[in-house]
C-alpha cells in the first residue's frame, strides 16, 4: 500500500495527550496471544523507547529552548505511548516467558529486513547478528524447560524454529570490531534507511531489558546467562548504531525517527490479527501522524527545510509483516555461521590471523568456556533430560550441530 505520511491530513498535537485510565489498557493472554501479537507489542516498545531516548539527547545538545519545549512535547505524549504499549503484557506473564518473545523478534525481523536489503553491507549487518539472536532464543529455551518445565514453543508457537545458532560463546568480539560503516542518506535507499534505524531500536530495547531486568532472574546461573548475553545485545546495538549517517542534523533525526514510527504503527496496523490490539496501533498511528507534522514544522522554521529534502520521495516502503522465516534462517546458517567481525567486514573465523583482537580479546573475557553460562545451561538440560531442547521441522543444515547430547563451542570461535 503506497501511503506518504506527509501528504496525510493529521490531528493537532494536543489531541494526542492521552488520560491516565487510557495507559492502562486491557492486557493480552499470555496462554492464547498469537506470538506475533507478543512480538508486535515488544518491538512498538522498543520503537517508543528509542523515540523518547534520542529527544532526551537532543534536549542535551540544543541551546535553543523553543525547540527543546517543542521536543519536550512530543517525548511526553511518546512516553505515555510508551506506557500504553508495556501494559499490553500481562503481570502473570515473567521475565523468560517475554524474554523468547524479545528473541523470536530479533530473529524474525532481522530476516525480514535482511532478504528485503538493497546495502549488501547493511544486509551482511543483519545476517550476522541474526544468526547469534538465533542461538540467544536457544539457549533461552533451553533454560525455559529446565527452570519451568515448559516448552518454548508454548510462547513462540511453531512459526520460529529452535536449534543452535552460531554458538553465544563465539559472539564476544573485540569491540573495535562491532564497528562498522555508515550509510549516507542522502544516497541510501529508503528501505535501507528505515532498516538501520528499527533494527537498532529493537536490538536496544533487547539490550536494556537484560540489562534491567536480568539481574531480577531467580537464581545465579540464570543471572549469569543474562549477563552473558546482555554483553552480545551491546556488540549488536554498538554495530547496527554505527551504520546510522551521523551527519544528519538533530532535527533532521527527529523527522526521521517520526516517520519511521509512522511506518511501524501503519505496518503494525495492516499485520495485527487481534482487533482490540490492532484498534491501538491505529489510534497510535494517528498520533504520530501529529508527531510527524509538528515536527516538520520545525524543520521548516528552524532549518529552512521541508519534507523532501530530507526524506525524499516521502512513501512508505513495503510494509513489515511477521512470517516465519525459516528456510531464510538455514540459508544464513549454512553459509555465515563460521563467521566474525573484523573491524567493518566480516569474515570466516578459521581466515583470521593468529594475532586478530578476537583472539585476544575471547582470552581475557572467558577463562574456562566450560563454565560459560551460556555453554552450562545447555549442559545442565542434557543433565536433567538426556539431550537439549528444540523445535525443527528437519536436522540441523550444519552437521557439527546436529547432536543433542553434546554442546557445540568452538564454530565461529576456534580455528
Amino acid at each position: 500500500m503506497s501511503l506518504n505520511p506527509f501528504l496525510e491530513k493529521s490531528k493537532k498535537i494536543e489531541s494526542t495527550v492521552m488520560s491516565f485510565k487510557m495507559l492502562s489498557p486491557k492486557p493480552y493472554n499470555k496462554d492464547e496471544v498469537d506470538p506475533y501479537t507478543r512480538v508486535r507489542c515488544i518491538l512498538m516498545n522498543g520503537t517508543e523507547y528509542e523515540a523518547v531516548w534520542s529527544k532526551h539527547h537532543l534536549n542535551r545538545h540544543c541551546g535553543n529552548n523553543d525547540i527543546r519545549r517543542a521536543v519536550c512535547f512530543i517525548r511526553n505524549c511518546e512516553q505515555q505511548q510508551q506506557k500504553l504499549i508495556a501494559n499490553l503484557k500481562p503481570a502473570d506473564e515473567n521475565v523468560l516467558q517475554t524474554t523468547l518473545g524479545y528473541e523470536q523478534l530479533a530473529v524474525d525481523l532481522t530476516a525480514f529486513l535482511a532478504q528485503r536489503q538493497t546495502n549488501q553491507f547493511v544486509k551482511d549487518a543483519l545476517d550476522f547478528a541474526l544468526l547469534e539472536d538465533f542461538d540467544h532464543l536457544y539457549r533461552y529455551a533451553n533454560l525455559l524447560e529446565t527452570d519451568m518445565g515448559e516448552h518454548a514453543e508454548k510462547y513462540i508457537g511453531s512459526y520460529t524454529e529452535i536449534m543452535p545458532g552460531r554458538p553465544t560463546v563465539a559472539h564476544h568480539r573485540h569491540p573495535f570490531d562491532n564497528i562498522k560503516k555508515p550509510i549516507s542518506n542522502m544516497s541510501a535507499d529508503p528501505i535501507t534507511k528505515c532498516d538501520v534505524s528499527i533494527i537498532t531500536a529493537a536490538e536496544q530495547q533487547t539490550m536494556n531489558y537484560y540489562m534491567n531486568l536480568g539481574s531480577f532472574y531467580k537464581h545465579q546461573k540464570g543471572r549469569e546467562v543474562y549477563t552473558e548475553i546482555a554483553m552480545v545485545e551491546e556488540e549488536h546495538v554498538s554495530q547496527y548504531g554505527s551504520l546510522i549517517d551521523p551527519s544528519m542534523t538533530m532535527l533532521d533525526d527527529l523527522l526521521m525517527h517520526e516517520y519511521i514510527e509512522c511506518y511501524l504503527y501503519f505496518s503494525m496496523y495492516n499485520d495485527e490479527k487481534d482487533k482490540n490490539i490492532r484498534t491501538i496501533w491505529e489510534m497510535l498511528y494517528e498520533q504520530e501522524l501529529a508527531h510527524l507534522h509538528y515536527t516538520l514544522s520545525l524543520v521548516q522554521k528552524y532549518e529552512n527545510k521541508d519534507w523532501f529534502d530530507v526524506i525524499p520521495g516521502g512513501v512508505f516502503p513495503e510494509l513489515i509483516s511477521f512470517s516465519p522465516q525459516k528456510d531464510y534462517i538455514r540459508l544464513i546458517l549454512g553459509q555465515t555461521v563460521s563467521n566474525t567481525g573484523i573491524l567493518e567486514k566480516y569474515i570466516n573465523v578459521t581466515k583470521l590471523p593468529d594475532n586478530a583482537n578476537f583472539f585476544d580479546y575471547q582470552r581475557k573475557i572467558i577463562k574456562d568456556v566450560e563454565t560459560m553460562p551460556s555453554h552450562a545451561v545447555i549442559n545442565e538440560h542434557i543433565k536433567k533430560f538426556g539431550k537439549d531442547y528444540r523445535l525443527q521441522d528437519s536436522e540441523h543444515p550444519i552437521k557439527s550441530l546436529r547432536d543433542r547430547n553434546t554442546d557445540n563451542y568452538t564454530i565461529g570461535r576456534s580455528k
